[in-house]
């Protein structure tokens, strides 16, 4: 295995952690986003993370970003980070996104992967009139869905109910890595049967490896499955500034309130089950990572990890800007050989 590869998420919801951080005020903009995720390539950074919501979850009069938009003028803005859009299967029709995500690779020179998220948002889904379909049903339909898009993307003709075959002109020269999460048994499944790369969230190391064994054992074919993992990533010169750092944004977090996320949240939806019942800062796991002390107790983690079987560390940082940086400073050049950017 070569070394950890690490990736950003693009700060679509405006910012990760306390969303009234005083030095890390939301910005949902495009040209945030740009910016930062230009300024993370020149960093070192290998990959950014653009989730995918049309209506914010935390507070639905909160801005958020529009992913494909967004994810086009970053493949345009960029050179070389790994550009993964997230996209939910009941937003778009699946000629549409393959024909869509086809020219984005194209114009990224081949740098585009995708996420592929099944919904749990609900007061979203029904906003959109997609049809509230079941826990089981979504990824059910993800996995038809997902099917036609990577043919359409293999230059197939497919059938998807009309009277014409549908295919695309042209079809990707690469076609898109496929990324998929989930907790629950279907997503597992789901992961097993299609993915390239499974998305964990972030969790202990003992729990991150019974994860990885799991996954492992229900490919039958095909590739090895590759594995990438959330975190939340609080580094410091010792471990008590970092737990000094890390109770003060825990302290801001927990004096918020979030009532869109208890109250649209499909109840079963086991991300918030797996991962309920423990403090953290920061979304899909967060620091339950533990990427929280002094540069050699986060290396040492991250080593720990890889080691494990994790290629690719998404992070989260607060505030974003400083402490990206800050990451790129003292940990990416620990697991750089030096001919490497």
């Amino acid at each position: 295995m070569t070394g950890p590869r690490f990736g950003v998420w693009a700060p679509v919801y405006g910012n990760h952690g306390a969303r009234h951080h005083p030095r890390d005020a939301p910005d949902a903009s495009y040209r945030r986003t740009r910016d930062l995720i230009v300024a993370a390539e020149r960093a070192g950074f290998d990959a950014t993370l653009i989730a995918q919501h049309v209506i914010h979850p935390s507070d639905v009069e909160d801005d958020v970003l529009e992913t494909w938009s967004t994810v086009a003028g970053l493949a345009e803005a960029t050179e070389r980070i790994e550009l993964i859009g997230a996209i939910k299967p009941l937003l778009l029709n699946p000629l549409v996104f393959a024909k869509m995500a086809a020219n984005i690779a194209d114009i990224s020179g081949g740098r585009l992967s995708i996420n592929v998220v099944s919904g749990w948002f609900l007061p979203e889904l029904d906003a959109l009139g997609v049809g509230l379909l079941d826990h089981d049903d979504r990824y059910a339909h993800t996995r038809e869905w997902l099917d036609v898009v990577t043919a359409l993307w293999d230059g197939k003709q497919v059938d998807t109910g009309g009277r014409q075959a549908a295919l695309i002109r042209p079809i990707p020269r690469r076609a898109p890595a496929v990324y998929v999460g989930g907790e629950s048994e279907p997503g597992r499944a789901l992961a097993a049967a299609t993915a390239d790369v499974f998305f964990i969230n972030g969790r202990p190391l003992r729990d991150t490896r019974d994860v990885i064994a799991d996954l492992r054992s229900r490919r039958t074919a095909g590739p090895p499955l590759r594995f990438g993992l959330s975190a939340f990533v609080i580094a410091r010169d010792t471990d008590a500034e970092a737990q000094a750092e890390a109770r003060y944004l825990q302290a801001l977090v927990d004096a918020e309130t979030r009532p869109e996320i208890s109250g649209g949240t499909d109840p079963k939806t086991q991300m918030y089950r797996v991962l309920a019942g423990a403090s953290r800062v920061g979304s899909n796991g967060g620091t339950l990572a533990g990427l929280v002390g002094s540069y050699d107790t986060v290396a040492e983690r991250i080593s720990e990890f890889h080691a494990a079987g994790i290629e690719l560390f998404m992070l989260q940082f607060q505030p974003i800007d400083a402490e990206l940086a800050r990451f790129a400073e003292h940990l990416i050049p620990r697991f750089r050989r030096p001919s490497e950017d």
